[in-house]
């Protein structure tokens, strides 16, 4: 007898069991003989994650392509994953050990015994997200179940970047990256978020070198003279006085008229020790606006994205001023002699090597060790006496310090909460530009859409405009990069350290020098890790997620089930990760996947994008807002297919 009211609590239950029974999602499940195969891969939730609406939407998709190409008799695999989620798994495990009253952090107790405790923490918490998704109705094959450090992806993975390596499409560099101070690591632009908040405009003067003086005009736009006066300085207006230290330059336009007769000129930096002041060059670029404030742009390259193109494009150096918490710097010499070496550069024009540049610390003394922003307070006290702050009347009359109170946009990292610093650092990066090139012309040939058609457009911007990926970040959870440096910083890449120990050998004993004999001393008393020191830097977890389409189906091993789903069919994703995820599995997939003609292979040749799930005022969710909507109370509540139907 059937009841008045369907109990969804009660009924879906069976019919997950009855499914899970009749091995009804495993792949090829009830496939026609000769059918085609159908395959998606399921975007790979973190790890640490827990079912949220936009999973709910991405996998009620998945599921009515997956279920209604089955039902045609197809050979459906719905391939199921989790990602190793780098910087959020490590940061979960640290927070559960000060919990416990361990009050370790993984600096004490070291990266092996910390890499332990995360593959506990996997096992005993991780995972908690598959369950959700069963709940849900997800008909993936969960007998093939997947993870971004499992062995098989491991291997993929090393395969991949050793590859690339060797091909010199990865290669390490001084760039500047996205910095988080808390957890002392480059973070992706993903994890940056950008928001609005109360900040100051600061305006100062630069005097000009030796006193020199200029006839400053300002016109209106029938040329007409509206002011004039003799200046001995230039102004510059900065949300971030702080970084006036490493200051290469001041830029203007090269149409701006008003600063025409000192270009070329010296200028001072109005802080630190008046004997030891800091001269920089006025340069044009087309950076500045001559409209927009006084038209003069502070040039401070490792601080910086718009002044770091600026810097490569004029040959400025670049001055690095923070540590890897943000602090003022606190190495090296007396201030006095990197300045006198900073002067000098100025000067002639001749700019050193990146790393003899970044040897030059140019905090003053009284700065250094200095958090960034008491730093910034001092700097601008030191400049407000110094009487080289550009000054307005107040109310009263009283010449008083320009600053203009006004909202900013600051980037905050979406999981530290700290202020995120742009810091040249060296770091591991892959050729984009290059990687991009085939999948550029895939999408733009046909080979691959877009559904909806539009989101090509977006793909072809951020791919036509690509800068160089930096693929490596400074944590201990993830996958290490295979590269090893001999005594002389010589850097072998090889799958295994023991491979990487004989091109090392190899090198050394093949180049008379002063490592032979050392390396050959060595080798006679041989102990692992004398001569071969590991970099500590892990992948960017979008790296081996870039390879999930074919690394899930065995690569680089030749595996049945390669040949078999291979190429995949429909990636459905939201379009935030356009850029981040799909383009990056398309350059992965073309790169290394080859048809029998050894022709490139697409990952898939239809994205399907859907939009985000957000609140009723247009806002994203977060916990933080309080505007989440728990995908499992509605399940609780009204069952799954309510859930389902209303998402579809």
């Amino acid at each position: 007898m059937l009841e008045k009211t369907y109990d969804s609590a009660a009924v879906e239950p069976k019919i997950a069991k009855a499914w899970e029974e009749a091995d009804a999602f495993r792949a090829g499940a009830n496939a026609k003989p000769g059918e085609d195969t159908f395959t998606i891969v399921i975007p790979p939730p973190n790890v640490t994650g827990s079912l949220h609406m936009g999973h709910a939407l991405n996998n009620t998709l998945q599921d009515i392509m997956v279920r209604f190409e089955r039902m045609r008799g197809k050979d459906v695999l719905w391939q199921p994953g989790m990602d190793h989620a780098g910087i959020a798994t490590q940061m979960v495990v640290e927070r559960k050990l000060a919990e416990n009253g361990q009050n370790l952090s993984r600096r004490d107790m070291g990266r092996e015994a910390f890499i332990e405790k995360v593959w506990e923490w996997k096992e005993e918490s991780g995972g908690l997200i598959f369950n959700q998704l069963k709940r849900l109705g997800a008909s993936c094959d969960w007998s093939r179940e997947r993870f971004t450090m499992d062995e098989g992806l491991s291997a993929a993975v090393l395969e991949v970047f050793v590859t690339l390596y060797k091909e010199g499409l990865i290669y390490r560099g001084k760039r500047l990256v996205n910095w988080d101070p808390k957890f002392e690591t480059a973070i992706s632009d993903l994890e940056v978020e950008n928001k609005e908040v109360e900040g100051h405009m600061w305006h100062f003067k630069y005097p000009l070198a030796g006193g020199e003086t200029y006839t400053y005009v300002e016109k209106d736009e029938d040329g007409n003279v509206t002011f004039q006066e003799e200046r001995n300085y230039i102004s510059i207006a900065t949300t971030r006085p702080e970084t006036m230290l490493g200051d290469g330059a001041v830029a203007v336009h090269p149409s701006d008229e008003r600063y025409a007769a000192i270009v070329g000129k010296l200028c001072e930096i109005p802080v630190g020790p008046k004997a030891h002041r800091r001269l920089i060059p006025i340069i044009t670029d087309e950076y500045p606006d001559p409209k927009f404030g006084s038209g003069a742009v502070k040039i401070t390259g490792a601080h910086d994205f718009n002044d770091y193109q600026v810097a490569r494009r004029n040959k400025i150096p670049l001055y690095r001023l923070m540590d890897t918490q943000a602090k003022m710097r606190d190495d090296g010499e007396d201030y006095a002699v990197y300045a006198a070496r900073a002067l000098e550069i100025a000067k002639t024009g001749h700019l050193p090597n990146e790393a003899e540049v970044d040897d030059i610390n140019l905090v003053p003394d009284e700065y250094r060790g200095l958090d960034r922003y008491e730093a910034r307070k001092r700097i601008v006290d030191a400049i407000n006496a110094e009487g080289l702050a550009v000054t307005v009347k107040d109310a009263e009359g009283n010449d008083v310090p320009f600053v203009e109170n006004k909202k900013i946009m600051q980037p905050f990292g979406d999981r530290s909460g700290v202020v995120i610093e742009p810091m040249l650092t060296d770091q591991w990066f892959a050729d984009a530009k290059t990687l991009a090139e085939p999948a550029i012309a895939s999408v733009r040939e046909g080979r691959t859409n877009f559904v909806p058609k539009n989101w090509e457009k977006t793909y072809f911007e951020w791919m036509e405009n690509i800068e160089p990926w930096c693929i490596s970040r400074q944590l201990w959870w993830g996958h290490q990069i295979p590269a090893w440096y001999g005594p002389d910083g010589q850097v072998f890449v090889e799958k295994t350290e023991e491979e990487a120990l004989h091109s090392a050998i190899q090198h050394y004993i093949a180049h008379e020098g002063p490592w032979k004999a050392w390396v050959e001393e060595k080798l006679e008393n041989f102990q692992p890790g004398e001569i071969l020191t590991r970099d500590e830097d892990v992948l960017d977890t979008w790296f081996s997620s870039a390879l999930w389409p074919f690394s899930t189906l065995g690569w680089p091993e030749e595996t049945p089930e390669l040949a078999k789903y291979y190429q995949t069919d429909v990636l459905v994703t939201g379009f935030d990760i356009i850029f981040f995820w799909v383009a990056r599995m398309m350059m992965m997939g073309l790169h290394f996947m080859k048809d029998e003609d050894g022709n490139p292979v697409e990952p898939f040749h239809t994205v399907y994008v859907h939009a985000l799930v957000r609140d009723k005022a247009g806002q994203k969710m977060s916990k933080s807002k309080g505007n989440v909507i728990d995908p499992l109370e509605l399940i609780d509540e009204y069952g799954a297919d309510a859930l389902r139907f209303t998402l579809a």
